[in-house]
């Protein structure tokens, strides 16, 4: 993202007048301004916005209902699972910062709207998005544990657990967010007066921040949370599994199945999302760093690249609720009571759904067998 920021920028720059300042970086970008216009940037920004404003409409939507479920159950009794409140909260302030950037978007990534909105922006985009990888990471090490240490910590300790976790998450993912908006600047061309919102760092070491903070997002961002997620999640469909195997109950080991492959689905869905963009901002570093030879075609495979896989990440906040949250009969119990039974006293069906309800530990393990 920084790459592709900057060679906007100085698409509107004469190149003569960054000849005698070439720096390694630098060199690239004036051999790709040279290069011809094959890739219609245009089409390609405008096309972007508009699954820009669908992943703003449809996430909006689903992770507002969990959170409204989630609020709401502190009157109806029912304890949900606090990762999956944050985890919404998380994806929901990313998505509320879409509309930004989409303006910036179908201007060619210009930035109008001033540098505080330029760092606020980034700082709530980045903050969240971080939040909510780490919080996907936290869920697979907790469902994990209420399978392998079932009982062995109490409930009210379990809740502190919970919260404190959470409380570590959202401050690790603003300390990590806070040297990348620091160095943010807006930046006008002196020649076409285009303003950027691009990051700005010490002239000295340009190329070692750029290196270590595109290392820090992948790692952070991919690696870890992603070695967390598949470890722990195969860790707890290869539990399921085995407990299955010395059960006859037919229809629980069909219910215990199901449970396997939506938790191998937690692991695969992450990876399809995420992976294409860290593997291009790997590309990204690469080509700045001069280690893949300067090409026209790969210069414009980056461009796009870049801007498509970050676009298709996103769909991740839209996925999130519908995987983590409505496939599970306790929220769809909590939707029927809120758009059906709420206003009605305690009839026998509404009696029926709060005892049809699954406990904590199998909501935890995604275990729905019957009792």
């Amino acid at each position: 993202m920084n790459f592709s920021t900057a060679m906007d920028f100085l698409e509107s720059i004469n190149s003569s007048d960054l000849n005698n300042s070439c720096l390694s970086g630098d060199c690239i970008i004036l051999e790709s301004l040279s290069c011809p216009n094959t890739l219609n940037k245009s089409a390609l920004l405008n096309t972007l916005a508009i699954v820009y404003i669908f992943i703003f409409v449809m996430g909006l939507l689903a992770n507002s209902v969990v959170i409204w479920l989630n609020i709401q159950s502190k009157t109806t009794g029912y304890e949900t699972h606090l990762y999956i409140f944050n985890l919404a909260v998380a994806d929901l302030c990313v998505l509320l910062t879409l509309p930004v950037w989409v303006v910036s978007l179908v201007q060619h990534n210009q930035w109008p709207m001033g540098e505080m909105t330029c760092k606020v922006t980034h700082l709530i985009f980045s903050i969240n998005l971080y939040s909510s990888i780490f919080f996907l990471a936290c869920m697979s090490v907790d469902r994990y544990l209420s399978v392998s240490m079932r009982g062995a910590v109490g409930k009210r300790k379990r809740k502190i657990i919970r919260r404190i976790v959470c409380i570590l998450v959202w401050l690790v993912a603003f300390v990590v967010s806070l040297p990348d908006t620091y160095y943010l600047k807006t930046v006008s061309s002196p020649f076409t007066n285009e303003t950027y919102c691009r990051f700005m760092y010490p002239e000295e070491s340009v190329k070692e921040w750029l290196l270590g903070m595109e290392v820090l997002s992948i790692v952070l961002g991919f690696v870890i949370p992603f070695s967390i997620i598949a470890v722990f999640y195969c860790t707890l469909a290869w539990t399921l599994s085995s407990s299955s195997s010395s059960s006859l109950n037919s229809a629980g080991d069909q219910e215990r199945r199901i449970s396997g492959r939506l938790i191998v689905s937690y692991v695969v869905v992450f990876m399809i999302c995420w992976l294409p963009y860290h593997i291009m901002v790997l590309l990204d570093v690469l080509f700045f760093l001069q280690v893949l030879p300067f090409s026209c075609i790969l210069d414009n495979f980056l461009y796009a690249g870049l801007h498509i896989t970050q676009c298709y990440s996103l769909l991740h906040c839209c996925i999130n609720p519908i995987l983590y949250s409505f496939i599970h009969r306790n929220y769809r119990y909590e939707i029927m009571k809120a758009f059906i039974f709420r206003y009605s006293s305690k009839t026998g069906l509404t009696k029926l759904i709060d005892s049809s309800k699954v406990s904590e530990a199998e909501y935890s393990t995604v275990d729905q067998t019957p009792k």
